[in-house]
């Protein structure tokens, strides 16, 4: 989350700076900021682009050294600034919108994560020079692309159960986790040999400079193709099955801190860095039944009324009654009701936090003090605890997340190629291909 963070200070900082500096331009007489790419009916300003040249520039100020040529490193920005309008417009299109409700959760998720409160995050961001809302806004089109994402996933990606079934025969569903960085050399689609020939050998070349003393991550920001190529090509800490078969196959025999030659993928070569490697850890966890009261507060029973009245039940129960009778007698929640309260054996955390916590403070067959959570005010009684190994459930479970995520990111990348080739996209960088790509069909 620090990442993103800093990725949403340095995007922010772009989209904050480029209206200004056309201001300040148009009302000193200066030359107004000019427009580096034409993308469908948007643009990217050069004030754009410069502040995120200006972002890597200076994360790599003590080894300027490693960063590729200014040319070479706006083209390779000014691309992903491209991608980035795309996605952005595409999601727009699609009908998906994000609610305040959804900013606000994740400023205070970032906020957390960087261990300040919401307002002192408004207070760094500020002290940066960015404007606040600016800064929200940018919030608001980082989760248009995830949502984005995920319903290219989820509408492309379907997972059977013969699938499942064969990948845990077939020994492949793995526990433990690994932590890799990566680069990709792009091969063109429908590329010739020449073209492939080409990539392989900037690949291994690029590998020789990693192994000869380079920084990966700084190899990652001058050469990789891949989205997450400003982050130094950082995948962070994955379940194993999430990866390629290739990404794990490679590392399986790696050190910590070694780097594979490059490996043949769809799209192009790949070059991976084992950063870490840690067990999966017993798959025991533990189990809960418990017995369930619920008041609803509504507009007619405000949330005081129902308060009373179920610690008006708690009393009785306490005093003697049975809770299974008074759950029947008096529960709102009509599921449970008829059981008698019994929400049967869950896992600890199926519930959130907050139940998970009450119920680890009960002793078996121990009734809860009231507490208010949506709908209403809730009663818990915990019956029992278990142990329970749930391997089978998990792996399966497994092997589904697994087949997911890589039909998931497969499907998201060919979809990025697609939406990039249809779309108008004409570059002005000085020295560079001026000319614009075909129209969007």
């Amino acid at each position: 989350m620090k990442h993103f963070l800093l990725a949403l200070l340095a995007a922010s900082a772009a989209a904050f700076h480029a209206p200004v500096a056309l201001a300040q331009a148009a009302g000193s007489g200066e030359p107004v900021d000019g427009i580096v790419a034409v993308v469908n009916e948007d643009i990217v300003l050069r004030s754009e682009l410069d502040h995120q040249v200006a972002q890597v520039t200076t994360q790599f100020a003590n080894n300027p050294s490693q960063l590729p040529p200014r040319d070479v490193l706006e083209r390779q920005l000014l691309d992903r600034l491209i991608l980035q309008k795309l996605q952005i417009a595409k999601a727009a299109d699609s009908g998906i919108k994000i609610s305040d409700a959804q900013i606000d959760q994740t400023l205070t998720q970032i906020a957390g994560q960087n261990h300040l409160e919401v307002g002192q995050l408004r207070g760094a961001i500020e002290s940066q020079g960015l404007d606040y809302g600016q800064f929200r806004n940018n919030v608001r089109d980082q989760l248009l692309v995830q949502q984005l994402r995920q319903r290219i996933g989820q509408s492309r990606a379907q997972v059977s159960e013969a699938e499942i079934d064969s990948l845990i025969k077939n020994g492949q569903v793995r526990s433990g986790q690994l932590h890799t960085a990566h680069i990709v050399i792009n091969v063109p689609e429908g590329a010739t040999p020449d073209q492939i020939d080409a990539a392989r050998t900037k690949a291994d070349d690029v590998v020789k400079q990693i192994r000869g003393g380079m920084d990966f991550g700084a190899a990652a920001i001058r050469y990789s193709n891949a989205e997450d190529a400003l982050q130094g090509g950082d995948l962070g800490w994955r379940n194993v099955n999430e990866l390629p078969p290739a990404f794990i196959d490679a590392t399986e025999k790696m050190q910590e801190g070694e780097v594979t030659e490059p490996l043949r993928g769809p799209n192009g070569f790949h070059i991976i860095k084992l950063v870490g490697k840690r067990d999966g850890g017993a798959q025991m966890i533990t189990e809960y039944n418990v017995q369930h009261i619920l008041i609803k507060t509504s507009e007619l029973v405000s949330s005081e009324q129902a308060k009373q009245k179920i610690e008006d039940i708690r009393r009785r129960i306490v005093g003697g009654e049975d809770f299974a009778k008074a759950a029947a007698d008096y529960s709102q929640e009509t599921e449970t009701a008829r059981l008698g309260g019994d929400m049967g054996w869950f896992a600890a955390d199926a519930y959130g936090p907050k139940v998970q916590g009450i119920i680890d403070g009960l002793k078996k067959g121990e009734v809860s003090q009231p507490f208010e959570a949506p709908p209403g005010w809730h009663l818990l009684k915990l019956v029992d605890s278990r142990q329970s190994d749930k391997a089978g459930e998990m792996q399966r479970a497994e092997a589904k997340n697994m087949i997911f995520q890589r039909k998931a990111e497969e499907e998201y990348t060919s979809f990025l190629r697609q939406l990039r080739s249809e779309a108008y996209v004409e570059i002005r960088l000085p020295g560079g291909d001026t000319g614009a790509s075909k129209p969007a069909s």
